[in-house]
């Protein structure tokens, strides 16, 4: 297994649960680094909408819930931190190519090339409104993102004349450490795990071990081959959300691995805790069923 293969254990940072306290976010960046996890999870919306103007509303997330912006958050942890962030995962097709592929290259810079980019194509239409993006043609505009992506990281000038974005003779500097960044995809049916094995690095599955994963990964790595790539050259990470018992998440760890997670994430943000100290309680058990290496 190489370095890159290694078992990694992380956190999701909880994105509601922690108020407006600029002190609870860096206490639970500091423990997390400390107990000896290996990155932190951070997800990403824009806007929320709000059920009074959208009748049956029933999504995961709504105007009144907390969301904080990842690349700003993730230029804070970085300072305060030695932990690989990790977008999980930014609503790459709602945003300018350029602008992302800039903000990804300052945080690559800021952590030492710590840095996971985890995309996603994007369910929400009212976000897309508020954004001034058409939803309908999402999927091929994200299509068109990755590779532009790339480009910008690994290239001083790139000229590109595609169906969605143009450029001429443009470039970012400074360039990021990573060259290109890791691009991980957000996928949860056929053609988003496709495209994972097609060209992404690594994949979130929105599944947990067992024949829905087993079927997911067929499909990834089949392209993955029909694309001339190695499958096991893909990233995967899994989730573990937190229930009270430290010895089931270091079980679901252990599922996750044998099942060919290369990374997995321990979830406290949908347990009902609320104060950073309970999380921080949470994670320190979990750490110590798992067994984690802390720093000297």
């Amino acid at each position: 297994m190489t370095e890159q293969q290694q078992f990694r254990i992380g956190v999701v940072f909880p994105q509601n649960a922690l108020a407006d306290d600029v002190g609870a976010v860096r206490a639970f960046g500091q423990a997390a680094d400390d107990l000896g996890y290996h990155h932190v999870r951070v997800a990403d919306h824009v806007v929320g909408a709000d059920p009074a103007a959208h009748p049956g509303w029933s999504r995961p997330y709504d105007v009144d819930t907390r969301i904080r912006e990842p690349f700003v958050l993730f230029g804070f942890l970085a300072g305060v931190t030695s932990l690989e962030l990790v977008s999980s995962v930014i609503i790459l097709a709602q945003r300018q190519t350029a602008l992302v592929a800039k903000q990804a290259a300052e945080v690559d810079l800021l952590t030492g090339g710590r840095f996971r980019l985890g995309i996603g194509v994007g369910w929400n239409e009212v976000e897309f409104e508020a954004l001034g993006l058409d939803f309908a043609n999402r999927g091929r505009r994200y299509d068109e993102q990755i590779g532009l992506l790339r480009r910008y990281w690994t290239e001083r000038s790139i000229t590109h004349r595609g169906e969605f974005e143009s450029v001429t003779g443009a470039g970012i500097v400074p360039l990021p450490v990573q060259r290109p960044i890791p691009l991980w995809f957000g996928a949860q049916s056929p053609p988003a795990y496709r495209r994972a094995g097609r060209l992404g690095d690594g994949w979130f599955p929105q599944v947990q071990p067992g024949p829905e994963l087993d079927a997911a990964k067929q499909i990834v790595d089949r392209a993955a081959v029909d694309a001339g790539r190695d499958p096991a050259t893909l990233g995967l990470e899994g989730g573990i959300l937190w229930d009270g018992s430290p010895d089931a998440v270091a079980a679901s760890a252990k599922e996750w691995q044998a099942a060919g997670a290369t990374h997995v994430a321990v979830n406290t943000a949908r347990s009902g805790l609320s104060a950073v100290d309970e999380h921080i309680d949470a994670l320190t058990r979990s750490a110590d069923a798992l067994a984690l290496k802390r720093p000297a």
